[in-house]
């Protein structure tokens, strides 16, 4: 006899509500939740470096820049997600109650993981072109120098240009800033694997 495991499907309002009382973050995709796993020593270095260089670099301007707790929604795919840095263009859109949820990135960057790099380089890219205000995607690797980058050109249109080597400079068209690699993976440890 086949026994059928019945997978709960929730809503977006339970998902929240469960959210704000969980002790760890989880994802919301299309009913289900996702709980996210913790990350290395790495990738929180190379998170907070992006962090910092935007916030530093973008200071006085007409952007906010947001890391790891600020979820996004992506309405067309009913996704909840929580990128590791996201920059908005003006003041962030906050959906809901409280200053938790944005709609609107301009940017968004992902350190890399082996757990969730197809994801992120996958179908969640996918989620995120959704979003019209979204213009550039960063995917930066934890273990060796390499970062992938997404800039969009024209609607349906975006440009990819990798970056491996220590000195290559990321150039931020939509933020008109530029970013070294060397500044990304500062202290970085290449011998400490995921």
């Amino acid at each position: 006899m086949e026994v059928q495991t019945r997978i709960h499907t929730y809503t977006p309002e339970e998902y929240l509500e469960l959210e704000e009382k969980a002790l760890y973050k989880s994802e919301y995709r299309n009913g289900e939740i996702i709980p996210m796993t913790g990350g290395t020593g790495n990738h929180n270095k190379i998170t907070l470096a992006i962090a910092a260089i935007l916030l530093y670099t973008l200071r006085r301007k007409k952007y906010e820049v947001f890391m790891a707790d600020i979820r996004l929604w992506i309405p067309q795919f009913k996704e909840y997600t929580y990128p590791d840095v996201i920059v908005t263009d003006g003041q962030a859109t906050y959906t809901g109650k409280n200053n938790t949820t944005v709609t609107n990135p301009l940017l968004i960057v992902e350190v890399l993981s082996k757990s969730i790099r197809n994801y992120d380089q996958g179908e969640k890219f996918t989620f995120y072109r959704s979003i019209p205000q979204f213009k550039e995607y960063v995917l930066v690797e934890q273990n060796q120098y390499q970062v992938m980058h997404y800039s969009k050109t024209n609607e349906g249109e975006w440009i990819f240009r990798e970056y491996k080597l220590e000195n290559d400079i990321i150039k931020l068209k939509h933020l008109d800033i530029e970013i070294s690699l060397i500044d990304i993976y500062q202290d970085v440890n290449f011998e400490d694997q995921e």
